[in-house]
């Protein structure tokens, strides 16, 4: 028998009584009654089917049907709290088996409403291939030190004491589902002579006993797929990378996805190692990659968009968000967040500009700045991820010698895509910081920083650093935050500022205490202690809607 010829009789038990959770199969979750979720997995499977609800409640029996199931009442004596499961599936199976021959029994607990139509689909299609399985119960794995209760006391239930994932699993029955071959259903079994178990994805295996579990399905249920398009490769950093990993660490209670350009494996490895899923766009079309990836909300941060990739993004219904997009499809999104730019260009209502917006790490915004000292003794060297300029060479070779010889400590940190740390080799006692998860440790320690004109420029400002900036490329020099911050010197593009610039405004700067302090200052004063928060209100707005 090929497949799509199985016949399955699906069954939803739904009783009226409920004592934790008082009219629980009907009340709603999520915008739909409970009972809908159960009926509507059975019925999305693609199979020769029957769907029937067996309950003592004319309520859920005429809801049921609503949703497209069939309704049987169940007899009064198999409607009390001491009847099982067994003789009500039974009788149920006797009333619509007469005329039709079922292949399988499938049983669905209306008390799980995460269970997928893929996990169930799989499930079917195993028992359905494993000829030598009679029954197949859904569970889930558990590893857990455990206790139990013997002669009066609390004991251990295992040998010794291990970390979770060195003990042995267990698998625990969920009130998900149980398939069984027909010949198996009588009045006091449901089960075969061979059974084996189905392990389901732990936020699919929840069974709704009391109000906490209702609570966690409805928070689930409500969560929208936020995907993030980004990239990140040698000649444009990994600053659009960093930001969105900011936003990422706030959406928590949604699903993320990351989508990379085939260039952007940079972005792709950062992506990675922070243990998000993420995918490289493989379809020429970017807007058909991320239509096919069925999102929400899409978050653009790759720079200047064109009008028809946001076009069809709308076309679809996709609410959609950029940052730093100065290009023709910032017209058409819902909302474009220029934290590094200034509004006067522009009217438009869906643009929020400038610092006010600005997304730094988690990390910065529980960091309290080291207070003002008068003497330089550390410097930071930070030019983000990937340096394609190697600007870190040229601030070194500009500022070594003078600081070795005032004892003034030299700190670099490298990113994840710089290369280069050979060029560094000849430079004595300095310190070199390889991809670290938590920067501002080292900025903090600092009494001057060095970086180009990105999104570290935000990161010094809240720390209070005097910083010298030399930008990576002509983009950059167009970041308003460099032009208005008075915390900052800004020289202009790197590779066209001699060493000896670079070091006369670092010595003018260690020289003249009260302008590093009225820098120090001004930094501070900016608002940046609540930039994320508002970035983060935008996009709830969006996926709300």
């Amino acid at each position: 028998m090929s497949k799509d010829h199985l016949k399955l009789l699906f069954i939803i038990p739904a009783r009226f009584g409920s004592k934790g959770i008082p009219r629980k199969n009907l009340k709603i979750l999520n915008g739909k009654p409970l009972i809908f979720y159960a009926i509507n997995n059975a019925i999305k499977m693609p199979f020769i089917k029957e769907v029937v609800v067996t309950s003592d409640s004319d309520e859920i029996l005429s809801m049921a049907t609503k949703f497209g199931a069939k309704a049987l009442e169940r007899p009064a004596e198999l409607a009390d709290d001491q009847t099982t499961l067994d003789p009500v599936v039974f009788h149920a199976f006797k009333s619509f088996s007469t005329d039709v021959k079922f292949d399988y029994v499938i049983i669905l607990q209306p008390t799980s409403p995460l269970l997928s139509v893929k996990s169930l689909e799989n499930a079917i299609d195993f028992i359905f291939l494993n000829k030598n399985i009679d029954s197949l119960i859904s569970v889930k794995e558990e590893r857990h030190l455990s206790w139990k209760y013997k002669n009066g006391e609390y004991v251990p239930d295992y040998k010794e004491r291990k970390n979770r994932q060195y003990l042995a699993p267990k698998f625990v029955e969920t009130g998900g589902f149980v398939i069984s071959k027909s010949k198996f259903i009588s009045e006091n079994s449901k089960l075969g002579d061979r059974v084996s178990v189905w392990n389901l994805p732990q936020y699919e295996s929840v069974d709704i006993d009391d109000i906490d579990d209702w609570n966690l399905c409805e928070n689930f249920l409500n969560r929208k797929k936020v995907l993030f398009v980004v990239s990140g490769y040698k000649e444009i950093g990994l600053g659009h990378v960093y930001n969105v990993l900011a936003i990422a660490d706030e959406l928590s209670n949604n699903e993320l996805h990351f989508l990379v350009d085939k260039n952007s494996q940079l972005a792709f490895q950062k992506i990675k190692e922070n243990n998000f899923n993420v995918t490289i766009q493989e379809k020429e079309s970017l807007s058909k990659c991320v239509v096919d990836l069925k999102p929400h909300l899409v978050i653009n941060d790759i720079l200047d968009t064109n009008a028809e990739y946001i076009k069809k993004l709308k076309k679809n219904k996709l609410k959609v968000m950029n940052f730093e997009d100065l290009g023709e499809g910032s017209r058409y999104a819902d909302v474009v967040v220029n934290a590094m730019y200034d509004s006067n260009k522009t009217d438009r209502k869906n643009i929020y500009f400038g610092s006010d917006y600005f997304c730094l790490k988690t990390e910065f915004y529980f960091t309290n700045p080291n207070k003002f000292s008068s003497v330089v003794s550390n410097i930071v060297i930070s030019f983000g991820g990937v340096d394609p300029n190697n600007l870190t060479l040229l601030c070194l070779q500009s500022i070594y010698d003078f600081c070795v010889s005032n004892d003034i400590e030299i700190c670099v940190v490298t990113g994840m895509g710089y290369k280069l740390h050979q060029t560094l080799s000849g430079f004595e006692n300095i310190k070199i910081i390889k991809n670290t998860s938590h920067i501002s440790t080292y900025f903090n320690k600092a009494d001057i920083i060095f970086t180009s004109g990105g999104r570290t420029t935000f990161e010094a400002a809240i720390l209070g650093k005097p910083t010298i900036v030399l930008c990576q490329n002509e983009r950059e020099m167009t970041h308003y935050f460099l032009n208005k911050n008075k915390g900052i010197i800004n020289l202009g593009l790197g590779n066209k500022i001699s060493k000896n610039s670079i070091f006369n405004n670092f010595k003018n700067l260690i020289d003249d205490s009260d302008k590093r302090k009225k820098m120090h200052n001004f930094q501070l004063s900016h608002n940046l202690a609540h930039s994320k928060r508002n970035v983060i209100k935008l996009i709830n707005n969006l996926v709300s809607t």
